[in-house]
């Protein structure tokens, strides 16, 4: 198993490269976010480990992109943050899993060990709506040979869309449900979103459609091609 780690301490760096390697593990090292985006993107690991705090860029970061580009490799985050806050924060950009430091090596070649297995079992949740099929891991959406990547917010209001097909949703009830109950947002920027996507269908060459019903809300609709 080929692994990535992330890791702008020496000499924690060294020691969890070697209890790795000694578990047969075959470890490229880096110690900065730059090359850890630029070896993510250049070569094919089965797992990413990434310091959160370092230098260049943070592993928050380089997840944040990683998943952003359909990156879907496993990443176990470490950090010397142990608040629920930052844990929370590494599992929505996309994490598998998060480790605070100090943490004991048997443990973290534990969470290893797992983060590899969920990866030997892992299958793509698709969603499918007439020539549109939406990848709940990667943000793919894909109509025929075409296909995009979707930026978080846009990824959640198509998922929402996707998932209640046919049925209409009001602006107040997608606000909510995509930019969360405590949002700052206008009701306004549902439109502009709605505007987004609707420019990906047609770009993709999709036949279905996102519905406006005055004074009521929206709605996917599955649509004929021409």
């Amino acid at each position: 198993m080929k692994l990535l780690y992330a890791e702008d301490e020496a000499a924690m760096s060294e020691a969890v490269t070697d209890i790795l390697t000694y578990h047969k593990y075959s470890v490229d090292t880096v110690d900065n976010g730059r090359d850890a985006l630029d070896y993510a993107r250049n070569e094919r690991y089965d797992g990413i480990i990434l310091d959160v705090m370092m230098p260049n860029m943070s592993g928050f970061e380089v997840l944040n992109r990683l998943r952003a580009e359909g990156n879907t490799t496993p990443v176990l985050l470490l950090t010397a943050k142990a608040e629920v806050e930052d844990r929370i924060e590494g599992l929505d950009l996309g994490a598998d899993d998060y480790l605070p430091k100090p943490f004991a090596m048997g443990e973290l070649l534990a969470r290893v060990r797992a983060m590899l297995r969920r990866r030997e079992d892992f299958t793509p949740n698709i969603l499918t709506v007439g020539d549109l099929a939406l990848n709940q891991q990667s943000a793919e959406l894909r109509c025929g040979e075409k296909s995009v990547v979707l930026p978080k917010l846009e990824y959640k209001l198509m998922e929402l869309l996707m998932l209640n097909r046919g049925i209409c949703l009001s602006s107040e009830d997608i606000l909510v449900k995509v930019w969360g109950y405590e949002t700052e947002s206008e009701l306004g920027v549902v439109w502009v979103y709605i505007s987004y996507l609707r420019k990906r269908l047609t770009a993709l060459g999709s036949a279905v459609e996102i519905r406006a019903r005055r004074g009521v809300g929206y709605l996917l609709t599955e649509g004929e091609k021409p």
